[in-house]
């Protein structure tokens, strides 16, 4: 009949110290402290392009519209009346920024305005945005 004998070590446990837990513990708040404020800015971007897009669409828009009614919209007085009234757009187009779809003249903004209408210096307006501090959104 064999018998069985047991070794010192057979009775050892295969766990992990609590050194080893602290290690990883502290690796994974170093890695957690560099990723996430790359997430953090994610939305801000998000929100940058937006405005970007969008005022490259508007400013087609506004040549097309000058470009056929041989005149510049009336965005100050207006609105983005003319530019609806005559299918340009399909509905006045919100600043992701502020969330607003106002025009105001240049100069003037505020962080209530979303777009900002002003004389380019040449005779002809252009059309800027407005951030979300009221500032002229810089491309």
């Amino acid at each position: 009949m064999n018998t069985l004998t047991l070794s010192p070590n057979t009775n050892r446990r295969n766990a992990f110290t609590l050194i080893e837990i602290l290690i990883v513990v502290v690796i994974l708040g170093i890695l957690a402290a560099v990723v996430v404020p790359q997430f953090t800015n994610a939305a801000d971007d998000a929100n940058d392009a937006a405005v970007r897009t969008q005022l490259q669409t508007l400013r087609g828009q506004i040549e097309l519209y000058r470009a056929q009614q041989s005149a510049d919209p009336a965005l100050l007085t207006t609105g983005w009346d003319d530019l609806t009234d005559n299918n340009y757009l399909m509905l006045d187009p919100s600043n992701p920024l502020t969330g607003s779809s106002t025009v105001a003249a240049g100069g003037a903004s505020a962080a209530t305005d979303g777009w900002i209408w002003r004389d380019s210096g040449n005779g002809t307006f252009g059309l800027y945005a407005v951030a979300a501090n009221g500032t002229e959104f810089v491309e």
